[in-house]
């Protein structure tokens, strides 16, 4: 509505800011604009074409008229998404877009918002064996913290950003930078973070979707798994063509001849010796530092994590294959007379075990999820008895989705969603510069349900009524893949 104190203005309630907003000209989130002397929505609202995944029955039930035209997932039904949808602010009043629709004989509705997250983050999970940084270090973005490294995965590392106490816990350039990287991540934007301190800072370049780079270098592969596991599935391929092979990795480094495989092939003892600490027979921790050498080590030279061989064991002429976890890093060595390996051209058998090794391991990837709690106000908006709603999505009544995508529903109390940006359509998030993010959610039940719940009936409209106007579709295999830009304008009223 016009605001009387500034007529040449109106006020945009979508969020705490209240921007005052001038004759063309959006307010501070780019989402809403001043037109005509009319709120309206810069973003247009998005439909998804297929949104029932369900199968269709075994035997196609006979009595319809219809038939089956073999679409065996239904495609073609509209899912309305929350992107695009608008916010309510304060949340007294109706979700945006509260659409029914029939599924199936079943009247369903989808309850449709962009929620307000200040209590919100990202997972990163980086696939690499190398070091990004200890657990519980600082993650930075422009200079300011924004998150904290977690606890490393199988072959990945694992990053948590964002969070209330670095949106609104810290100072304005913290949050502003916080839900900056944070809607750029969402987005699928490159961001660049910096791990640790300045003495062993490490430079990363998170995308969804593509590779991350280390200080500059792009990752290609993540391991294949520790240097123990590598000897058990590879130990076959060294047979006859190595007496000994040394899997390097930061966290368990294998020794063929040591390693129960080796024994179980008859490999004979080699008179080996290992730095770092023994764990159990063919496997060692703590061989090197963390880095971004060798297996996820600091070393660029293999042979520095072996003292000298064991005379009564070892022999002139060892053949001694040295690989890391991704097959990236090989070298081949004989010992000599005084028992010192010695570097040697690799033979063609062993360069083909260490492709097979490279063979094996993954693509190098970032996977980016949303995770925030939606509760609060947002939820009446829905219903005017807000925990009904935590109690439906509970008892799997009502069904929470992401502009579309399935969201994991966290257990314990609250709605607390999690999901994978790569699953939702592109420029699903926007910000207040509060600073929030805005994200959409979806909640599907039964109409007979909704009731129940107290939802805000009068409010329903028809999908048929919702996907009259000017909108933006996509399919549901598109939506990974939307070129659609931010900024392509469509006036949509509020």
């Amino acid at each position: 509505m016009k605001d009387q104190g500034k007529a040449e203005k109106i006020r945009c309630d979508a969020c705490p800011v209240m921007c005052y907003i001038s004759e063309g000209k959006s307010g501070a989130c780019d989402r809403y604009a001043n037109h005509d002397g009319e709120l309206v929505r810069l973003d247009p609202l998005t439909i998804i074409q297929s949104g029932d995944q369900e199968l269709v029955p075994f035997m196609p039930n006979a009595a319809d008229d219809e038939g089956w035209d073999g679409d065996i997932i239904k495609g073609q039904r509209p899912f309305v998404t929350a992107v695009g949808a608008g916010t309510t602010y304060p949340d007294y009043k109706p979700a945006p877009f509260i659409v029914s629709q029939d599924i199936d004989g079943v009247d369903m509705v989808t309850v449709v918002t962009e929620g307000i997250f200040s209590y919100c983050g990202v997972k990163v999970k980086i696939d690499t064996d190398r070091h990004i940084g200890q657990e519980r270090d600082i993650v930075y973005a422009d200079d300011e913290p924004i998150g904290h490294v977690m606890t490393s995965e199988y072959g990945s590392k694992m990053l948590s950003l964002g969070g209330v106490e670095h949106l609104t816990g810290g100072s304005k350039k913290e949050g502003r930078v916080t839900c900056d990287a944070l809607l750029r991540l969402c987005n699928r934007e490159a961001v660049t973070l910096h791990v640790g301190d300045d003495e062993s800072r490490t430079e990363v370049v998170v995308q969804a979707g593509k590779a991350p780079l280390l200080n500059g270098v792009e990752e290609n592969l993540m391991r294949v798994g520790c240097g123990s596991a590598t000897i058990g599935m590879f130990a076959m391929q060294w047979i006859g063509h190595a007496d000994e092979v040394v899997v390097v990795d930061d966290h368990i480094t294998g020794v063929l001849s040591e390693h129960e495989a080796g024994k179980q092939l008859d490999v004979p003892p080699s008179g080996i010796k290992m730095r770092g600490r023994r764990s159990t027979p063919g496997r060692y921790f703590q061989v090197a530092n963390p880095g971004t050498g060798w297996g996820g080590t600091d070393i660029d030279d293999p042979l520095t994590i072996l003292g000298p061989f064991n005379p009564k064991v070892a022999w002139e002429g060892l053949r001694l294959f040295m690989v890391s976890t991704t097959g990236e890093q090989h070298a081949y060595y004989e010992l000599d007379a005084d028992l010192i390996p010695q570097p040697k051209p690799i033979t063609d058998p062993l360069r083909a075990s260490a492709d097979l090794i490279a063979e094996n391991c993954e693509p190098s990837v970032c996977s980016v999820l949303f995770m925030g709690g939606a509760g609060g106000s947002l939820r009446a908006g829905v219903t005017e008895n807000p925990v009904r709603l935590t109690r439906s999505v509970k008892d799997s009544l009502t069904h929470v989705s992401c502009g579309g995508a399935d969201a994991y529903v966290w257990p314990g109390g609250g709605i607390t969603v999690m999901v994978d940006v790569l699953d939702m359509p592109t420029q699903s998030f926007g910000y207040v510069p509060t600073p929030a993010l805005v994200a959409p959610i979806e909640f599907t039940l039964r109409v007979s349900d909704y009731q129940t719940l107290g939802g805000h009936m009068d409010h329903i409209r028809t999908v048929e009524d919702i996907a009259g106007g000017e909108m933006r579709r996509i399919s549901h295999d598109e939506s990974a893949h939307d070129p659609m830009a931010h900024k392509n304008f469509r006036w949509a009223k509020r």
